[in-house]
Formats: C-alpha cells, structure tokens, sequence
C-alpha cells in the first residue's frame, strides 16, 4: 500500500485562486472511492499505487479540460513493502516519539 501526496497547480489563468480546480479535483477524487485527505497545500491519497497513478493522471488531464494549457502536478510517493503503511500510522510514528 502506498501513500501519495499531490498537488496540481494550473497556470495561466489569469486569476490567483485555484479553489475551482482543487473542488473538481476533489470531486474526481471522492468518486474513485480511494481513502484520501484533502490538505491546506496538496491531497493525500492511500491505497494501490497503480489506482493512485492513474487517478492522479485523471485530475491532471481534467484541468485540461477546464481550458488551462498548463499544468504542473506534483507527485511524492512513499510506497513500503516491508509492513502496512497508512496516512494514520506514520502521523502516529511521529506522534509517539513526541
């Protein structure tokens, strides 16, 4: 299971508030079904990084669609093997060392 944290930032388009892009983002988003927390800064998603990638494509070509003709998508990905990793629990690791 991987954990990814995105943003997608549309340029050009002429206004500084991008709360238009971020609720279709959203939209897209919860209908997928994927666990995810939406942030100040960027999304957080949880699950099968394969999903995760191509829904992360799917926002990304839907700003598109909104008639910006740029975008830059940021993509962090923490994907561990070697035991369950979740949103909850690496909060909780640092948590517990406080």
């Amino acid at each position: 299971m991987a954990v990814v944290q995105f943003s997608v930032v549309p340029i050009g388009t002429g206004k500084p508030s991008v709360s238009e892009y971020v609720v279709r983002a959203e939209e897209i988003i919860r209908s997928s079904g994927i666990k995810h927390r939406l942030t100040p800064m960027a999304t957080v998603l949880e699950g099968d990084l394969d999903r995760i990638v191509a829904l992360i494509l799917k926002v990304h070509n839907e700003i598109f669609k909104m008639g910006v003709e740029r975008v830059i998508t940021r993509i962090d990905i923490d994907d561990r093997r070697d035991k369950e990793l979740t949103m909850e629990g690496k909060i909780r690791s640092v948590e517990t060392k406080l």
